[in-house]
């Protein structure tokens, strides 16, 4: 019979190794970046965004300020501002949002917005219509080079991830983004957040992505 010490020093091993392959995972609501020269048109000439509270990642924070965002069907009250400016505009809503509002979003990531659908904003001042830049935001995972070197996994390359909890699942297809300027979260939205049983704090467990059996084809 092994020592029971033995066995409780192998388990506490196994999960820390498991511990070090985890992130926390964050979930985001419908909101938008702005520029310059949207958030003069919204809330008037010299306007400057209100820092309310601060973000996970370093610099960015959500504002005061709220807008409407109108599309062919409804419009959307209330939609969260952060902060700072950008140099376009970005809306990120979840694939039920795009429904209720009448927007054909496509997943993308963040700033890649070529193609994508516009809307109107609408503010306390004005209104700033975009022709682009409706996108649902594409799972993905902010993290440090340290972390990322940690892990093995590099910029740009897409992993899986696991989330343990009352709706256990795997989400396939998380965008790596390594950068210093991060601090180390992934990003889901309230759609995916609904559907794995989101709680604060909740971690998931990074894995090397694995083609499905029915699409390696013959090798």
């Amino acid at each position: 019979m092994m020592n029971k010490n033995l066995i409780e020093t192998v388990a506490a091993g196994v999960v820390r190794r498991l511990l070090g392959q985890c992130v926390e995972v964050e979930a985001s609501g419908r909101h938008v970046h702005l520029s310059e020269e949207a958030v003069e048109a919204l809330f008037g000439k010299g306007h400057a965004l209100t820092r309310k509270t601060g973000l996970s990642q370093p610099g960015q924070y959500a504002c005061l300020e709220r807008i409407a965002v109108q599309g062919p069907k409804k419009t959307m009250e209330n939609v969260v501002v952060l902060g700072p400016e950008r140099a376009q505009t970005q809306v990120e809503i979840s694939a039920t949002d795009a429904l209720t509002l009448g927007i054909k979003a496509p997943v993308r990531m963040s700033g890649e917005l070529a193609g994508t659908p516009g809307a109107r904003l609408i503010g306390p001042r004005g209104v700033f219509d975009i022709g682009e830049g409706v996108i649902v935001a594409k799972r993905h995972i902010h993290i440090t080079p340290e972390d990322a070197s940690r892990l093995g996994i590099a910029d740009n390359e897409d992993v899986d991830v696991t989330v343990f909890g009352e709706r256990a699942a795997t989400f396939h297809g998380v965008t790596v983004r390594v950068s210093p300027l991060f601090a180390t979260f992934m990003h889901i939205d309230y759609d995916e957040a609904n559907a794995c049983g989101h709680v604060k704090g909740m971690v998931g467990f990074i894995q090397k992505a694995r083609r499905p059996a029915w699409g390696r084809g013959h090798e």
